[in-house]
Parts: structure tokens; C-alpha cells; sequence
């Protein structure tokens, strides 16, 4: 049974005439004919007796109407509810985010969200796995550098650059021969991720002077605030994101060797749908993608 036709119907039931229910509702008085007509035919019942102007349910549609003015009533302003809850941010909203930018930045994120979209029960886990959202029910992922994936879509919401780190204690009296001698790419202890793939050279570059070196893992560790630890220590150097290092270099606890060529950081907000997404999967999206200097402490 169509929903348009059993709606038109009833309002011509109460209003009693099609006159009197288009110049209530609105709607034009031949579409409400057509309606009733087509419930009429799918029925296969006569709910109207007509003749000539005079207007009378049958007694199949006060049956009908009867049963059902309630329901349909209750099916609009269900509908209503929907579209306003659509329209309106609310509900629980699951967040996946890396370990390193969660700890950093989703805290001051994630208060200000709530702020703006009070209805919206925001909950954040941080691990560097990638997640299932549908079988770990979460709504939005953030990743670093994702892989094309045919079934989330999003959008990149901050970009940084790596440099080439090391504390001012890590001895570069070996690099500093080395420079001068033609050829010759100098081996340096390196402190990477777990996850970091195998890397022949870094090349940096500090504006002026292009250089590389040969990065021999030392240590592995799980997550860029362990390696920027680490490296706090002088035991090597390391590749992390500038905004990760940006304080250390500026109070001289780091220094940076320039910047790695080719290579960049950047931040994806995914979800799984671009079709019919909730209000508040796309107002977080939103948020992330318009908040300025995202990234700044």
C-alpha cells in the first residue's frame, strides 16, 4: 500500500471532500483524486461513494480510515523526528585515531566538538591498527598516509612535513669527516617505528644544502612519541613529523638535520559512506577539515 496514497486518502476522510482537504493541506485537489483513486484500484474496494457532488465514505473507507488516520499520523511524525535528529548532530559518535595524534591533539578536539554539537556523546579510542569500522562499530577512523580503500571515503584534513632529527648530544664528529670525503653517504644509528618500512638513505635538504645518510636501526619502537623519547637521549636520529618535534627544536632540546625530500605526512578523516551520511559523522568531518592550524600545540 503506498504511504502517499493512504495519507491523501485519510485527509480527505477528515476534511470531509477534496475541496475542503486541498485547501487545507495545500495539495492540489486532482493529485488527491488521483491518489484516492489508485488506492482505490489497488484495494480493489470502493472507498468513496460519489454522486454528483455529494461525498460519502463507504463503509470499506471508514474501516479504512478509521484503522489507519492514527497510524499514518504517527508514520509523519515519525518521519519528522527523523529528519530533525538527521539535520541535527546527536547520538553516540566512535572515533578511531592514531595513537600520537590522539594523545596530542584530540583531547583539546574533542572538547571544543562537544562544545559546538552538545547532543553528540563523542567517544575516542587511540590505537595505530588499522580497524574495521563496521565489525568494531566506529564511525570515523583518522589515519596517517592511508592506502586507497574502495570502501571508506573521506577527506585529508592536515598536512606536515618530517624532518630529520637528532639531540644536540648525538656525536656527528664521524658525519663531520665524512662530509668531506666525495661519495661517501655516511651510516648513522637510526631509531625507527615498528611499523616503518626498510629505508636505504634519508635525503634532506635544509634550503641550502642537500644531504644523505644511511640509517642503521638501532632501536624499534612503537609509536613516534617513544622514538622522539628516545632520540631526546642522543642515542641516534630519526625521522618524525615537524608538529611532533616543534617545541624540542624550539627550546634546543632537538635539532633538525633539514627536511626529509619526498616524503610528507598527511592526516585522513574516513567513514564508510558518501551516500546518506548522519549529521554527525559529517559534522566532525567538517569540524576537523575547517578548524585552523589544526596542528599547532
Amino acid at each position: 500500500m503506498d504511504l502517499t496514497h493512504l495519507t491523501d486518502f485519510n485527509l480527505v476522510a477528515y476534511y470531509g471532500g477534496f475541496g475542503l482537504a486541498s485547501r487545507a493541506s495545500g495539495r492540489p485537489k486532482a493529485t488527491l483524486s488521483r491518489h484516492v483513486l489508485a488506492l482505490e484500484k489497488q484495494l480493489d474496494v470502493r472507498l468513496l461513494e460519489r454522486s454528483g457532488h455529494a461525498f460519502r465514505l463507504s463503509d470499506e473507507g471508514k474501516a479504512l480510515h478509521e484503522r489507519t488516520h492514527n497510524l499514518v499520523d504517527e508514520i509523519i511524525a515519525v518521519t519528522r523526528d527523523l529528519r530533525e535528529k538527521r539535520d541535527r548532530p546527536s547520538g553516540k559518535l566512535r572515533v578511531s585515531s592514531p595513537v600520537t595524534f590522539g594523545q596530542s591533539m584530540m583531547g583539546r578536539l574533542g572538547a571544543e566538538f562537544i562544545r559546538r554539537y552538545p547532543d553528540v556523546q563523542l567517544e575516542v579510542t587511540i590505537e595505530d591498527r588499522e580497524v574495521d569500522l563496521i565489525e568494531e562499530g566506529y564511525d570515523v577512523v583518522i589515519r596517517v598516509n592511508p592506502q586507497p580503500d574502495s570502501e571508506l571515503v573521506g577527506r585529508c584534513f592536515a598536512q606536515d612535513t618530517l624532518l630529520l632529527v637528532s639531540s644536540p648530544l648525538f656525536s656527528c664528529a664521524e658525519l663531520e669527516l665524512k662530509k668531506s670525503i666525495p661519495a661517501t653517504i655516511p651510516i648513522v644509528p637510526a631509531v625507527v617505528g615498528i611499523k616503518a618500512p626498510q629505508v636505504g638513505t634519508w635525503t634532506v635538504s635544509d634550503g641550502i644544502h642537500t644531504r644523505t645518510f644511511s640509517p642503521q636501526a638501532i632501536l624499534r619502537l612503537a609509536t613516534p612519541l617513544m622514538v622522539r623519547d628516545a632520540v631526546l637521549t642522543g642515542v641516534g636520529m630519526a625521522v618524525l613529523a615537524h608538529n611532533l618535534v616543534s617545541k624540542d627544536l624550539a627550546e634546543q632540546r632537538l635539532i633538525s638535520w633539514g627536511t626529509v625530500l619526498n616524503q610528507s605526512v598527511s592526516l585522513w578523516v574516513l567513514h564508510t559512506s558518501r551516500r546518506l551520511t548522519n549529521s554527525k559523522v559529517s559534522a566532525f568531518v567538517q569540524f576537523l577539515c575547517n578548524t585552523p592550524n589544526i596542528l599547532s600545540p
